[in-house]
């Protein structure tokens, strides 16, 4: 099980020397990779009752992940970096292609763009994007960008794309890019049939939302299922589980929930710490958790 851990975007802020710290201090512990989260926009939840809940709001810090990545890229040299998630159908899909590419060859090939299709309709306006639709383009766009990433030269004619004898350049050092799907809510950890379908179907992985339980065990049954529908091998899906450090667990208790994630055949997971805004405390934390397992 590869083990990376959860960037503390929105608690360490504007500090980048603190930022910086904490990656590289994660590289040097020998975690697999850093995982990154994403919203362009925030919202005044008082002003937009029409959303149901709003885990991030306009006063959240959040760095823009393409750039963020680049800037990470150049100050490590081994440790992985992931999207977990982009929002992928409020983006142009060649645009979004060619950030990556540009990602993974400024990090040797460390990029895993994990995508979602967001709950924010703010966002969506705001981007000029149909909310509505963002299920359907999101297939269509996981498809444009393998070929993009793959392909000098692509033609392409679908429902939401028109790329005629075009492509990007340059390519990617993986070619295709691993895409991972993410989906669920954590007081809704079920993914909709739409989610389960394209996971099985199209994610080289999944970052779920549900406990390490015999509830996770069953959505994960249905996403295999989805997978052996289309001829594809359901070992080849991956998936990432994450737990939260509390500062006051001790080191087994880490364990056990890592254990947890391990007996249902997780293939990663991302660890992080709650309610801390150091730099430094959020480094104990995942050195400590590092030391428990040995």
């Amino acid at each position: 099980m590869e083990i990376g851990v959860s960037v503390p975007i929105v608690e360490i802020g504007d500090d980048f020397g603190a930022l910086r710290d904490y990656i590289q201090a994660a590289e040097a512990l020998g975690y697999a990779h850093v995982r990154i989260l994403d919203h362009v926009l925030g919202a005044v939840p008082e002003k937009h009752p029409e959303v149901p809940q709003f885990p991030y709001t306009h006063e959240s810090y959040i760095h823009e992940p393409f750039t963020l990545m680049a800037y990470l890229a150049a100050v490590t040299k081994r440790i992985g970096l992931t999207t977990g998630i982009l929002i992928l159908p409020q983006r142009q899909t060649a645009l979004v292609a060619k950030q990556a590419s540009e990602v993974d060859l400024l990090s040797g090939g460390r990029l895993r763009l994990g995508i979602g299709v967001g709950w924010n309709s703010v966002e969506y306006e705001a981007l000029g994007v149909d909310f509505a639709t963002r299920g359907s383009r999101c297939d269509e766009q996981i498809e444009v960008l393998r070929q993009l990433w793959t392909e000098d030269v692509i033609d392409f004619h679908g429902k939401y794309h028109d790329i005629t004898h075009a492509g990007i350049n340059p390519l990617p050092v993986q070619r295709p890019i691993p895409i991972w799907v993410g989906a669920g809510r954590g007081n809704a950890p079920t993914p909709p049939n739409a989610a389960i379908r394209r996971i099985g179907r199209l994610a080289d992985g999944y970052f779920p939302m549900f406990a390490p339980d015999a509830g996770g065990q069953a959505i994960l049954g249905r996403i295999r299922a989805q997978a052996e529908a289309v001829g594809r091998d359901p070992s080849e899906v991956g998936f990432e589980g994450r737990i939260t450090i509390p500062a006051d667990n001790n080191p087994e208790d880490w364990l056990t929930e890592l254990k947890s994630w391990e007996e249902i055949g997780a293939t990663h997971m991302a660890a992080g710490l709650r309610g801390a805004t150091s730099a430094d405390n959020h480094i104990d934390a995942i050195r400590r958790l590092k030391e428990a397992i040995g």
